[in-house]
């Protein structure tokens, strides 16, 4: 489906949903007026407005209006969200939760049969991993000197640097880092600490414990 053909919706406008929001623009996979987002209230609706994305207090206005739609709402508040949207539901809809703890069986009985729904796993487990990494890079840098204001500046702009060559290059992380491997450098020498370390085997069995402990707090 084309950039301008695609319509997405999100019911609820927090911290999660902004994210995806900012994702899908900056990847220019849908224009900001082929959005539309709901909430209960315009205290988190300002900055979708300011992107250029419509804004509605209606979650219904969103189905309507959406052929995919992400529902960005808390647990608790997602059963009843749900009630009020199925009605509405067709099979051309697309139904997207990111609420933690929901499991995709309960979110297909209070849907009409045959919906398509799927389920993606919050990413705040792994923002949280990310903001121990920067703590660790943060303390490295007092280690060796460097005042504690100064080490937390650098840290945030190193990593929203490295965020944005991701973002805008769309290459693979493993070639980013192969690029500025220098040989014999700084970053080599660095890296092979991290490698003794098991790095990477850590964050991906963080993953995997934040992933199977949200699965069993929506067991039923």
């Amino acid at each position: 489906m084309e950039a301008e053909e695609l319509r997405v919706g999100f019911v609820g406008a927090g911290m999660m949903a902004g994210g995806l929001g900012r994702g899908l623009l900056r990847a220019g996979k849908v224009p900001a007026s082929n959005i539309v987002v709901s909430a209960p209230s315009d205290r988190n609706l300002g900055v979708w407005r300011e992107w250029g994305c419509r804004t509605t207090h209606c979650n219904l206005e969103v189905l309507q209006e959406s052929t995919v739609v992400f529902l960005a709402t808390k647990p608790h508040v997602l059963p009843t969200v749900l009630q009020e949207l199925r009605p509405a539901v067709t099979p051309q809809h697309l139904l997207i939760s990111l609420a933690a703890g929901v499991t995709l069986q309960k979110l297909q009985r209070l849907l009409p049969a045959g919906t398509k729904v799927l389920r993606l796993m919050p990413n705040l487990p792994c923002v949280l991993q990310v903001y121990l990494f920067a703590e660790a890079m943060a303390e490295g840098a007092v280690k060796m000197g460097m005042p504690v204001g100064l080490a937390s500046r650098i840290t945030a702009q190193t990593l929203l640097g490295a965020a944005k060559m991701l973002l805008e290059t769309g290459e693979h992380p493993a070639k980013l880092r192969g690029d500025v491997c220098t040989p014999g450098g700084t970053t080599i020498h660095g890296l092979y600490q991290l490698e003794k370390g098991a790095l990477r085997a850590t964050v991906m069995n963080a993953v995997q414990a934040a992933t199977e402990r949200a699965c069993e707090m929506g067991e039923d």
